[in-house]
This record gives structure tokens, C-alpha cells and sequence, in this order.
């Protein structure tokens, strides 16, 4: 088999991250790197010796061995660079939300969807082992019918007016993980929903969501979700899991950031697994994406442009409500300009945006 050609558009974290798995798959060449910045293009220029790195993408989308294009720079670029591939014939790796605004995300499906062009978006936890052997465990009815799942994740992370502006708050930013992958387990759509919100610092935006409901099979949700856990404690720690309940059984997970621990609790059998968490899982995404394009159609277990809009359009669905719903001032912006401060000289956090360049070169 041929290598596939890419061309990546955008070359900040997510665009180095993809890179360094693009790098390791002997199914894909990285042919083009395009940025804007000339500090990103030096950058791109040491890690990729091999490809052309260039500041316009024209040149890119008119090379016709060009294969496919990974989307990687801010959200209001992605619609037209999205519509420019479907023009020139190429396959689509998205980082999400698809676009900007849900209309202009819901015009990005449509574009996405021309016969012959294959695309996906980096919603990572469904490419993530450990949601996988949940999921089979549930499928395999070891824990009943499934009725209710609780999905948390709290860290300190990125604070308010750290880099959510094109993608919103942080229910939207990183919430759309949750507000998918809950989905993905129901395999129903969303129905009923209430979510309550807290202006954390009194930040103009809420910096911590929580939303339950209902899916149309009747199964359960709640999502908690916020950037807001212990920003300034002397050590830093986190809250995350997914807590799968059934009529029979449970299933569950949580994980440190560098190992998952898997809890299956069936009538027939109960394991415990543990193995590398996996970080964003673009190992998976791209190598899935790579056999597509080959097989000439997409996989199933691979995340879809419809996915992301109807993902996005919830999380805004559900940061709308919780302002109907009145979201209480708690904490100072004086706090918040602490914690800019400390997170600027931190040398290890979560989410920390000076280590850049530190995670491309490991």
C-alpha cells in the first residue's frame, strides 16, 4: 500500500500533536505544513524536515497527490477550508467543533457528506481502549439493561481567557467530549435536559456545567464538567470518570492521566484492567482514518461531522439553559488573575500552554 498524503493546516498544539503521530504511521506521509506564523512554521520546518512548510494553504489543496488535509487552526477557519476540500477531492481529519457556529457546523456536515470524500473530527474518546471494553461489556448485557450514565471530569485545566474564545466556554471547549461520548453509550438522542452553571471568579462565562437528563430510550444522563478544581491548591489533583450503571451490573473507569482503571461488574464475570490512559488517542484516529480511505469507506467506530454538530449544538443547548436557569458570581477576577499568574510559572500543570513546544519535541 501507498503512503497517504496529507497537508495540515494549522500548526499549534493540536497540529503537533497530530504530527507527532502522523510521523510515527508508516500509512501516512506529511507532504505540507501551513501556518501563519512564521515562529509555528520554524517550528514545523525542525520536526518535519521532510515536508514543504508554507503559509498558504492554496497550495495545498491545489496539489493533486495530496490525499487527504487535517484541519487544526482556529474554529472560524474550518467551513471554508472545509469547503475548499470537498472542491479539490480530499479526505477530512477535523479538530471539533467543525466550525464556529452551529449554523456554519451544520453547513460543514453538508459539505462533508459529498459522496466520494471521507472525513472525521477528533472527538478522542471514542477512538480510547478503555470506552471500548466498556462499551462491548455492555453489549454483551453482563450488567442488564443499560439505565444511567454519569460522566464527570474536573480539573484545573485551562482557565478563563486561556484560548476558549473561538470554541466558547469551557461546557463547549471540552464538554462536547462528554456530551458525545454519553450519546455514543445511549446510542438514542438527547430529550430532556437541565443544567446549572457557576461564574466561577465571576468570569463573564460559566467555568463549571453541570446537565442531566433523559435520552429518547429512556436511559439516564447527568454530565459534570469544569475547569475549576483546585486552581490554586498547594498540589493539584483531578475528578474524572465514567460511571456506566445497568439493571444488573456496573461498569466504570477513571484515570490519572497516564493509566486508565477499567471496573466491570457483570453477573457472570467481574475484571479489573488497567493500562496506558492513551492521552488524545490520534494514534488510533489516524490509523482508523488511513484503512478508510483505503477500504473507500469510513470505519464505524470512527466519529462523524454530524456527531460533532449534534455534540456542539447540545453543550451550546445546555449553556443556554443553565443561564436561563441563573448562574451565581462566585470568587473574584483577583483570584483568576492569581491563578494566570501561578499556571504562567508552573512547570508541571494540566493544560498548561507554555509547555508547547516542550510536548512537540517528546
Amino acid at each position: 500500500m501507498r503512503r497517504l498524503k496529507i497537508g495540515m493546516i494549522g500548526f499549534g498544539r493540536m497540529g503537533g500533536l497530530h504530527l507527532r503521530e502522523l510521523l510515527k504511521n508508516d500509512k501516512w506521509e506529511v507532504s505540507y505544513i501551513c501556518d501563519i506564523s512564521q515562529e509555528c512554521r520554524e517550528d514545523a520546518a525542525r520536526l518535519a524536515p521532510d515536508a514543504r512548510i508554507v503559509s498558504d494553504a492554496t497550495i495545498i489543496f491545489e496539489d493533486p497527490e495530496v490525499d487527504a488535509v487535517g484541519l487544526y487552526a482556529l474554529a472560524d477557519s474550518r467551513l471554508d477550508q472545509i469547503g475548499r476540500a470537498v472542491r479539490y477531492g480530499k479526505h477530512i481529519i477535523a479538530e471539533k467543533p467543525v466550525s464556529d457556529t452551529i449554523e456554519n457546523e451544520w453547513e460543514a456536515v453538508r459539505l462533508a457528506e459529498t459522496p466520494n470524500i471521507l472525513s472525521t473530527v477528533n472527538l478522542y474518546l471514542r477512538n480510547s481502549w478503555y470506552h471500548k471494553e466498556i462499551r462491548d461489556f455492555v453489549r454483551s448485557g453482563e450488567i442488564g439493561d443499560l439505565a444511567i450514565i454519569r460522566v464527570c471530569h474536573l480539573t484545573p485545566g485551562l482557565a478563563p481567557g486561556e484560548g476558549h474564545e473561538y470554541e466558547g466556554p469551557s461546557f463547549h471547549d471540552c464538554g462536547m467530549h462528554y456530551v458525545d461520548i454519553a450519546r455514543w453509550y445511549a446510542g438514542s438522542e438527547y430529550k430532556t435536559m437541565h443544567s446549572q452553571g457557576v461564574r466561577m471568579w465571576s468570569y463573564k462565562d460559566p467555568w463549571f456545567l453541570q446537565a442531566h437528563g433523559t435520552f429518547e430510550n429512556g436511559v439516564v444522563f447527568d454530565i459534570t464538567q469544569g475547569h475549576v478544581y483546585g486552581q490554586l491548591s498547594k498540589n493539584q489533583t483531578h475528578n474524572t470518570y465514567i460511571d456506566i450503571i445497568g439493571t444488573k451490573g456496573i461498569a466504570r473507569m477513571h484515570h490519572d492521566f497516564k493509566t486508565a482503571y477499567v471496573d466491570l461488574h457483570g453477573v457472570n464475570e467481574t475484571l479489573h484492567i488497567e493500562r496506558p490512559y492513551g492521552e488524545k488517542n490520534i494514534d488510533v484516529l489516524i490509523d482508523r482514518f488511513a484503512d478508510s480511505i483505503v477500504a473507500g469507506r469510513l470505519s464505524a467506530d470512527l466519529p462523524t461531522f454530524r456527531d460533532a454538530a449534534i455534540a456542539s449544538e447540545f453543550a451550546w443547548k445546555c449553556l443556554r439553559n443553565s443561564a436561563a436557569n441563573g448562574e451565581p458570581k462566585i470568587g473574584t477576577l483577583e483570584e483568576l488573575d492569581l491563578i494566570h499568574e501561578r499556571r504562567r510559572n508552573m512547570k508541571n500543570g494540566y493544560g498548561l500552554l507554555h509547555q508547547r513546544k516542550e510536548n512537540l519535541e517528546n
